[in-house]
């Protein structure tokens, strides 16, 4: 059996509802973030709120799928100096999402990842855990990565809260790079 490969010390971030769509439940999300000694990326989210107050998206088959942001939904914005960025999509489902951007909004839409992301999701008495590790041919290159973690969470009743390390709109907008507010190094042998 392979040991795990080491991880970097975790940074452990706390996302904030952005206040032009605030959370009717008291929620609350953490994000430890750590990367391994080979270069992947591990995210552990742990969101605390009431289980009744959610609306989880039903298992499905690990692997890609589009809209995912539309229902509960952990996410990661990943960027190197001034270069583009990658979002990655987390579902409680399994399902995930990988997209590359070349700016502000500006999707390439011959992207093709060359790995998938690995999920686990854990619905606790309290809220739920869900950890994603990004191997690193999915992250840009570079020895500095900017990172905005963010959530989408649906409640019960249909209504969304976005949460965000920052929040750098006046409506919620998890592309402005202002908002890539935490900075990981690469280990570097």
């Amino acid at each position: 059996m392979t040991p795990a490969p080491a991880l970097s010390a975790p940074t452990i971030a706390t996302l904030l509802s952005h206040p032009a769509a605030l959370s009717a439940q008291p929620c609350g999300i953490e994000v430890t973030a750590a990367m391994t000694a080979d270069g992947d990326l591990t995210l552990d989210y742990r969101v605390t709120c009431p289980p009744s107050a959610l609306r989880l998206p039903a298992p499905q088959p690990p692997g890609p799928a589009d809209g995912l942001w539309q229902h509960t939904c952990c996410e990661a914005f990943v960027a190197e100096a001034d270069a583009g960025y990658r979002e990655f999509n987390f579902s409680p489902s399994g399902q995930w999402a990988a997209y590359r951007f070349t700016g502000y909004r500006e999707r390439d839409e011959a992207f093709a990842p060359t790995a998938e992301p690995q999920l686990s999701f854990t619905p606790l008495a309290d809220g739920f855990a869900l950890r994603a590790s990004l191997p690193a041919a999915l992250l840009p290159t570079g020895n500095t990565l900017h990172l905005g973690l963010t959530a989408v969470i649906e409640a019960a009743d249909g209504s969304k809260s976005y949460w965000a390390l920052a929040h750098c709109a006046a409506q919620p907008d998890f592309h402005v790079r202002q908002s890539f507010a935490l900075t990981l190094k690469r280990n570097t042998p």
